[in-house]
């Protein structure tokens, strides 16, 4: 009897412990989780718009251009600062890092994204951090 007592607390001493790794392997498995997922966002743009910037973000966002990113690249940044926190907010920027907030690399490598930025207008791909003069010719914004 008394061996049956001993193996019955040995029992559950050994319950109680696995029961604690096991919550600690959980609680350490799901912060490991969640860092593993974290998404990292571009920093904010902190330049404001005026109208013409707008404007053109607008038409842009219209036709159905598209701006090419990757929330590390500082290129993309100086991009969407030429347009300011208002018309980037309007633009359609695809995120071609699978770490960042919202990506889509499938389509970056689908369409053959090779740098950032890159834009998409009416079919044709332009790369680089380009002109709001520039962006306004290729997309006949001023014509």
């Amino acid at each position: 009897m008394k061996f049956h007592r001993t193996s019955s607390t040995l029992a559950s001493l050994g319950l109680a412990i696995a029961s604690i790794v096991g919550f600690s392997v959980v609680s350490l498995s799901e912060q490991m989780t969640q860092a593993a997922i974290v998404q990292e966002a571009a920093p904010t743009v902190t330049t404001r718009s005026n109208a013409n910037q707008i404007g053109l973000a607008i038409h842009l966002r219209n036709i159905g251009a598209k701006l090419y990113t990757a929330y590390w690249c500082p290129h993309c940044q100086h991009q969407k600062e030429r347009f300011g926190l208002e018309a980037a907010q309007e633009l359609e920027v695809v995120e071609c890092d699978r770490r960042g907030v919202n990506p889509q690399p499938d389509l970056c490598t689908e369409k053959g994204i090779k740098g950032y930025p890159t834009w998409e207008i009416n079919g044709e791909l332009y790369s680089g951090n380009r002109s709001l003069i520039n962006l306004a010719n290729l997309s006949g914004y001023l014509r």
